[in-house]
């Protein structure tokens, strides 16, 4: 087998997304990673010079703390540092980690039947690399965290360690399931860098520093879903990892879910196009359009929510039509009574009587 199939996912590069492809590459990635790998080879007594050249970064950009890269620049210099250092890690560790580590870690997590067995393995055979973090996947409820524990100090390049190993777990994982992962919230025990703008590329959701350990957090039901993945297209993301940490994957395959939620909660409420798409860290069109993906639309998701609600103030209560109406969200008590009969073939009062007598029947 070559060597390029156990390709590690490489560290974090950022590409702004892109509705459409563009051949031009946005340089987005700080320079603090790319300095950061060269204080790796510094470590080491080597000369960054040539991956530098070979990326095509001079002394004098790599020198600029608010110079940026683009994704392929770094990630010509990460294969190539990783190679002449053969430390996948890159100097985050305390001994190194052979190439072909990460790649063997996501073959023993591919057989998974689920996300959530796949990272848990990917954690747990992570401790078998090194003892210098931990990796550790919790969930409660509907919410997940993926956390990393220090171990030891990780000195200089603390902040490069975090960031990569959250962002190539989060990778990995989308590409596990063939879905955008959207994350809820990230968190790093370090205060806010200069390049901190560059983290809500990193990381759809908020993030916050100062926090008491690296983690990620997102919606527990993503661990639930099968892997999508098979040895074959393993084989050929490890030849072309970079794509695991800068793709915008177009497809939620819980988005239709998350939204059904969030209506759940309020079907009385307008659910406003781009205030939901607020809350899903999503624009507007890109909602659309994710929805249609999955079959659905946002008008009929709100019409499920709302008849739903409707149906059981009227089995349960004993509220006027007209409150109902509102408190499910129309203006006025016509327009909800011509909607109910669209879901249910029957008026409100005609839907009412006939639950009232089913429940009165005896057992």
């Amino acid at each position: 087998m070559s060597d390029s199939a156990h390709r590690p996912p490489p560290a974090p590069t950022l590409d702004a997304p892109q509705s459409a492809p563009s051949t031009t590459p946005i340089a987005a990635t700080p320079m603090a990673f790319v300095q950061a790998i060269v204080q790796a080879y510094r470590a080491r007594g080597m000369d960054p010079g040539a991956a530098l050249s070979q990326a095509q970064i001079t002394p004098d950009q790599w020198r600029d703390s608010e110079a940026r890269v683009s994704s392929g620049q770094f990630e010509t210099l990460s294969a190539a540092a990783m190679r002449e250092l053969d430390d996948e890690a890159l100097g985050w560790f305390a001994r190194r980690l052979p190439w072909g580590s990460y790649g063997l870690l996501a073959r023993a997590s591919l057989s998974a039947p689920t996300l959530g067995l796949a990272l848990a393995r990917w954690c747990r055979h992570h401790a078998l690399l090194t003892d210098d973090i931990l990796l550790q996947l919790t969930s409660a409820g509907d919410h997940a965290r993926l956390a990393i524990s220090e171990r030891r100090e990780l000195g200089a390049l603390r902040e490069f360690c975090l960031v990569s190993m959250l962002r190539n777990a989060l990778g990995l994982a989308s590409w596990f399931i063939d879905s955008r992962l959207p994350v809820l919230a990230a968190e790093f025990p370090f205060d806010a860098p200069p390049h901190a703008p560059a983290y809500a590329v990193l990381f759809d959701g908020p993030t916050r520093f100062g926090a008491p350990c690296a983690a990620l957090h997102f919606d527990a039901r993503y661990l639930a879903l099968p892997l999508t993945r098979d040895e074959a297209a393993m084989k050929q993301m490890l030849q072309h990892a970079l794509p695991l940490t800068v793709r915008q994957y177009r497809r939620d395959r819980l988005l239709v879910a998350r939204v059904r939620q969030i209506l759940a909660t309020d079907p009385g409420s307008a659910h406003n196009a781009g205030q939901l798409a607020g809350r899903l860290h999503l624009s507007t069109r890109t909602l659309h359009r994710q929805l249609k993906e999955e079959g659905a639309t946002l008008q009929a998701l709100k019409d499920e929510a709302r008849s739903a609600r409707a149906i059981d103030l009227l089995q349960r209560t004993r509220q006027p039509i007209k409150q109902v109406a509102e408190t499910v969200g129309f203006a006025n008590e016509k327009s909800f009574m011509r909607a109910f009969k669209g879901w249910t073939g029957q008026s409100p009062s005609e839907f009412r009587q006939r639950a009232a007598r089913l429940q009165q029947r005896p057992k």
